[in-house]
């Protein structure tokens, strides 16, 4: 954002939640760049792409469904499956 949309933003309140999103996005980015380094291969096409982040996606229905949620576990996996869908975004469909 350039300061005149910061300025625009903040006038209407939403500098915080620009501010916040971009937080999310840099954790995710970052947990992409943990993954690569885990896994440097690319993903090699949609159906695999698909296969990863849907088995991110159950861990984070385990959680949702568990007797006792804890919130830092489905943050966790949350950041997992937003990560996965960025390298989906990346290595299949390209940058």
């Amino acid at each position: 954002m350039d300061h005149m949309e910061d300025a625009v933003a903040e006038m209407h309140g939403l500098h915080t939640g620009w501010t916040s999103a971009r937080t999310l996005a840099l954790e995710a980015a970052d947990e992409l760049v943990k993954a690569q380094t885990k896994h440097p291969g690319p993903m090699h096409g949609p159906h695999e792409g698909y296969a990863v982040i849907l088995e991110e996606l159950d861990e984070l229905w385990t959680e949702v469904r568990a007797q006792k949620q804890d919130k830092m576990l489905m943050r966790k996996e949350a950041l997992q499956v937003a990560a996965m869908a960025l390298r989906f975004m990346q290595d299949v469909c390209g940058q």
